[in-house]
C-alpha cells in the first residue's frame, strides 16, 4: 500500500498546523508507514480517504490518541539525561528554593510529559531537597497531546525499562513492587503531579483557565525538534510568556535555535541546556549555550545527595495570557489627570504580548484617573498574577468583586488567584458564589471540577465535568467559551474527556 505525494503533502501540513509535528521531505517514508497504521486502526479501506476524513473533520480525542500514538514519540524514562537533573540540583533548584523560602509556592510545568516519568522524577527531587516539602504548595503540572500517555502517566506503574541507567534507590525508595513485577510511584509523589491534556501548537497558553501562567519552571525537553520550524518560534514565545522573571526554560541538547536565543539568556553552568528568561531590564546574553557533553559524571551524580548551592539570587517576575476586550476611554477629567484616550487599548495589548511591565503602568495611569474602573483592575489582576504577584493580585481582584458582587466573572477570577496561594477551600467557594450568579457558567463548572479532582474527591469533580460537558453541548464546537482565554467549546470538551 502507498500513498500518493499530493496526499502525503496535506497529510504534512495537516499535522503541523494541528499538532506542531514536522515531517521534512527525508522523513516522508516515516510520514507513509504512520498513516497507512492509522487507516489500518481506523478501519478506513485506504489511507488517503482517511487523510480526507482528517483534513475535513474535527480533531475529536479519539483521532488525536490515534494520531499522536503514531506520529509521536514518547520514549522516555527517569531521571532521562541524568546531568540535567544534576545541574538541577547542586545549581538550579537551590536558588529556586531560597527565592519562595517565605511564600513557600513553587510551579513548576513539564510540558510533553508522554508517560510522566520527567514529572515524577521532578517531584522525588524537589522532595529529597526541601525536608517540609508537604507544607509547601509544589504545582508540578505535567501536559501531554496524547490522551493514551496521560492515562499511563495518572496511574503510576512502570517496568524495568523506565528505570534504565538510573541508580537503584530511585526504584527502591520511591516505588512500591506490585505482584506482577512492575512498579508503583508512592503516593506522596503522584500527588504532587496534576497531568492535563494540552496541544502546544493549538492550546492557548499562558492561561488561568489551564494553569499554565507564571511558571517558576518549563521543562520542554526533545519535543520542539519535532516541531515545525515556525510553530517552534511560536510556542518558544509563549513559555517565555508563562515564566516569570528569571524563570527556566529546560530543552533538549539538539533543540538550540535563534528564537530560544532572542528570548532567554544561556546562564553560565553545564547540564543540559538552561536558558533563563531575563528580567525587566536585562537584555539576553548569548556568551555560550551550554550542552549535554559538557558534563562529567553523568548518572552517577545522582548516586548520593549532592553538595548544595549558594547560587545568585534573582527576582521573580513575568508572563501572559488572553487579552480582554477594550473598554471605552475615560473621556472626563478627574482632578489633574487625563490618561491617554487610548491608555487601557494600549494595555490590553501590552499584555497580550506579555508585557507586563508596560501593561502595569498603563493600567495604573487609567486608574489614577479613574479608581473605580473595573476592566481596568481586572486586567491588572492578571497582569500580576500572570507574574506571579500573589499578594497584589488578590488585593486588585477582591477590590474587582467588592466593585460588583453580581458578576460571575469576579469570582471566578478571585477563585484562580486564591488556588495559585493554596488556598484550596476560599477558591471552592468563590467558584460556587460564581455559579450561584451564573448557573451556566462553563469555565467555573471546569475548574470546580479540576480543583476537586487535585483534592481526591473525584466524585463531585465528576459531577461538575459532566454538567460542563452538558452546558458545551449546547454551544458550536468552533464557539469561545467565556473567561477561557480562548478555547473553544470543541476543544474543552476534547480536554475534559481526556481526564476523566
Amino acid at each position: 500500500m502507498t500513498v500518493s505525494a499530493p496526499y502525503l503533502k496535506k497529510l504534512s501540513e495537516f499535522l503541523a498546523l494541528r499538532m506542531g509535528i514536522c515531517f521534512p521531505k527525508e522523513r516522508r517514508a516515516d510520514l507513509e508507514r504512520g498513516i497507512i497504521a492509522v487507516a489500518r486502526e481506523l478501519n478506513y479501506p485506504d489511507p488517503e480517504s482517511c487523510i480526507e476524513m482528517f483534513i475535513s473533520s474535527p480533531l475529536t480525542i479519539e483521532y488525536l490518541e490515534v494520531l499522536a500514538g503514531s506520529f509521536t514519540t514518547g520514549e522516555t524514562y527517569f531521571f532521562r539525561e541524568a546531568s540535567s537533573f544534576v545541574t538541577l540540583e547542586r545549581e538550579v533548584l537551590p536558588d529556586l528554593i531560597h527565592r519562595h523560602r517565605e511564600d513557600r509556592r513553587i510551579r513548576i510545568w513539564s510540558a510533553g510529559c508522554a508517560t510522566g516519568e520527567e514529572p515524577y522524577s521532578i517531584a522525588i527531587l524537589l522532595s529529597r531537597m526541601i525536608p517540609d516539602v508537604r507544607e509547601w504548595g509544589i504545582t508540578i503540572l505535567a501536559t501531554d497531546i496524547n490522551p493514551r500517555s496521560l492515562a499511563k502517566a495518572a496511574q503510576g506503574v512502570y517496568g524495568d525499562w523506565s528505570f534504565r541507567d538510573v541508580p537503584a534507590w530511585v526504584k527502591e525508595g520511591h516505588f512500591r513492587k506490585k505482584a506482577n513485577g512492575r512498579f508503583e510511584i508512592l503516593p506522596r509523589y503522584r500527588e504532587m503531579v496534576t497531568f492535563s491534556c494540552h496541544n502546544l501548537a493549538a492550546d492557548s497558553f499562558p492561561s488561568l483557565a489551564n494553569n499554565t501562567n507564571a511558571m517558576d519552571m518549563i521543562f520542554c525537553r526533545n519535543v520542539l525538534m519535532y516541531f515545525a520550524e515556525e510553530a517552534a518560534m511560536q510556542v518558544i514565545r509563549k513559555f517565555s510568556r508563562s515564566l516569570i522573571e528569571d524563570g527556566w526554560l529546560v530543552v533538549g541538547p539538539c533543540e538550540t535555535s535563534r528564537v530560544l536565543r532572542e528570548e532567554f539568556s544561556a546562564p553560565a553552568f553545564p547540564g543540559g541546556v538552561f536558558y533563563r528568561k531575563p528580567s525587566g531590564k536585562e537584555k539576553p546574553k548569548h556568551d555560550r549555550l551550554f550542552q549535554l557533553e559538557d558534563v562529567q559524571g553523568g548518572a552517577e551524580g545522582l548516586a548520593a545527595p549532592l553538595p548544595r548551592s549558594a547560587a545568585a539570587k534573582f527576582v521573580p517576575g513575568e508572563k501572559a495570557a488572553a487579552a480582554l476586550p477594550p473598554a471605552s476611554a475615560p473621556e472626563e477629567e478627574t482632578g489633574n489627570l487625563r490618561p491617554p484616550a487610548d491608555s487601557y487599548a494600549e494595555a490590553c495589548r501590552f499584555y497580550t504580548e506579555g508585557l507586563y511591565t508596560a501593561a502595569e503602568a498603563k493600567l495604573l495611569t487609567v486608574l489614577a484617573a479613574e479608581p473605580e474602573n473595573l476592566p481596568a483592575m481586572s486586567l491588572l489582576t492578571r497582569v500580576y498574577a500572570n507574574e506571579g504577584r500573589l499578594p497584589e493580585a488578590l488585593s486588585w481582584s477582591e477590590k474587582v468583586v467588592a466593585g460588583d458582587k453580581m458578576d460571575p466573572g469576579h469570582h471566578y477570577l478571585l477563585a484562580t488567584i486564591l488556588e495559585e496561594q493554596g488556598r484550596t477551600d476560599d477558591a471552592a467557594q468563590a467558584l460556587r458564589r460564581a455559579l450561584y450568579l451564573e448557573p451556566d457558567f462553563v469555565i467555573a463548572h471546569f475548574a470546580l471540577g479540576n480543583l476537586r479532582r487535585r483534592q481526591g474527591r473525584l466524585r463531585e469533580a465528576e459531577k461538575y465535568f459532566q454538567n460542563a460537558l452538558v452546558l458545551l453541548g449546547r454551544q458550536a464546537k468552533d464557539e469561545i467559551v467565556p473567561d477561557s482565554d480562548g478555547l473553544t467549546a470543541g476543544r474543552l470538551i476534547e480536554i475534559i474527556r481526556a481526564i476523566t
